[in-house]
């Protein structure tokens, strides 16, 4: 993985969970910044996967324009 431009930024956490995260970056021998990179990462991909992509979303718009009474009908 090639090296990407790093930038500082602060913030406050709960003091519970940055005491968790640092026992975890030194059990696992990495520094804490590898561990924050990863869960902002694993933010990031959870909440892109969990919104439907425009494509699928213009396809349910097209076929309830279409189909919504039958819809109704088949939801009594």
């Amino acid at each position: 993985m090639a090296s990407q431009a790093r930038e500082k930024f602060a913030t406050q956490v709960n003091s519970e969970i940055l005491a968790h995260v640092r026992s975890l970056a030194q059990s696992e021998g990495r520094q804490l910044q590898a561990l924050v990179d990863e869960a902002l990462a694993d933010l990031i991909e959870k909440r892109r996967q969990s919104k439907p992509r425009s494509a699928v979303m213009a396809v349910y718009q097209a076929s309830h324009e279409k189909f919504g009474a039958l819809y109704k009908k088949l939801a009594e």
